[in-house]
Parts: structure tokens; C-alpha cells; sequence
């Protein structure tokens, strides 16, 4: 019941306007205030992550595979992360307001939000991954006041003459 209220509702979608513009700020303005610094380097906080990561009350290492992912994959190609974080975060804020691929920045903001937990950032990540679920799981409701109205109508027509066209092809 409430999971058709959030997908179909017009007061869900309002509310979720709302939502979906404070996310988009707060990712808009993260990743822009990246790209105007300039010289935004990852590498001096994965190499934090690496160092610290996150245990458990037993003092295990809690996301060993993360850690490794980090040290082995991220650290090594810091110059990609150095440009790939700042402008996804800057790429979500944009789409989540203005309603553009809605869930799909929504998607990107989760990821984002939890690769910042599990290397150990506890700052807004919990209420941006609360409020991503949220937006997620309206889905296309979470557009409706936006971009999403127009975008992904062409989208489905498009797609749907393409895999027409396909069928056409290979009957």
C-alpha cells in the first residue's frame, strides 16, 4: 500500500521533489566544489581508508574485499578516481534535480554513499542512502516533476523501434 503510494501517488511525487532536490544539493554541490578546486587528489583518503579501515567489536576488518578493492584496484589508479568522483557527483546532483534518469542517479548516489561508509566516512551518508532508497523505490514518481515526464517516454519509444526493428531482422 504505501510502496503504490510512492509510485503512483501526486502528493508522493511533490514530496518526492523535495527529497530529490536536497539530495541533488548536496551531491551538486560536493562534486562541484571538487571540480573548482582544481587539484581534488582521492589518494590521500584512500590511502586513510586503507590504513583504518572499519572493524568490528572483535577488531576484524569488516569489508576486507572493499579494502582490498582499495588498496589493490582504486589506490594504483587514483588519476581515474580524481576525475570519475568529482563529476559523478557532480552528474547525480544534476540528474537528481532536474528529475533526469531519476533512478539511475539515485543508483549511482547509493553507490557512491555506500563506498564512502564502508571505507569509514560517517558524516550525511546514512541519511543520503535513506533518502536514495526512498527515491529509488518510488520509482518513476520520483521524475514526474521533472525531466523523467519527457525523457523517458522518448526513451521506451526509442527503444521499443529499435527492438522492433530487431525482430523484424531476425525473423
Amino acid at each position: 500500500m504505501f510502496n503504490r503510494f510512492l509510485r503512483e501517488n501526486k502528493i508522493a511525487a511533490a514530496i518526492l521533489t523535495v527529497i530529490r532536490l536536497y539530495l541533488g544539493y548536496e551531491f551538486l554541490i560536493a562534486g562541484y566544489h571538487k571540480l573548482a578546486a582544481g587539484g581534488f587528489d582521492t589518494s590521500g583518503f584512500l590511502k586513510g581508508a586503507i590504513a583504518n579501515p572499519v572493524k568490528g567489536p572483535d577488531g576484524s576488518i569488516v569489508y576486507a574485499t572493499y579494502v582490498g578493492f582499495l588498496k589493490h584496484f582504486a589506490l594504483p589508479n587514483a588519476h581515474l578516481f580524481n576525475t570519475i568522483v568529482p563529476l559523478g557527483e557532480f552528474l547525480v546532483g544534476l540528474g537528481l534535480i532536474l528529475g533526469c534518469l531519476t533512478t539511475a542517479a539515485a543508483f549511482f548516489a547509493l553507490v557512491m554513499n555506500f563506498s564512502y561508509v564502508m571505507a569509514g566516512t560517517i558524516s550525511t551518508n546514512a541519511l543520503c542512502i535513506l533518502l536514495g532508497v526512498i527515491i529509488i523505490a518510488s520509482g518513476l514518481n520520483a521524475g514526474r516533476i521533472g525531466l523523467d515526464r519527457w525523457v523517458m517516454p522518448f526513451i521506451r519509444k526509442t527503444t521499443a523501434k529499435d527492438h522492433n526493428a530487431i525482430e523484424k531482422i531476425s525473423a
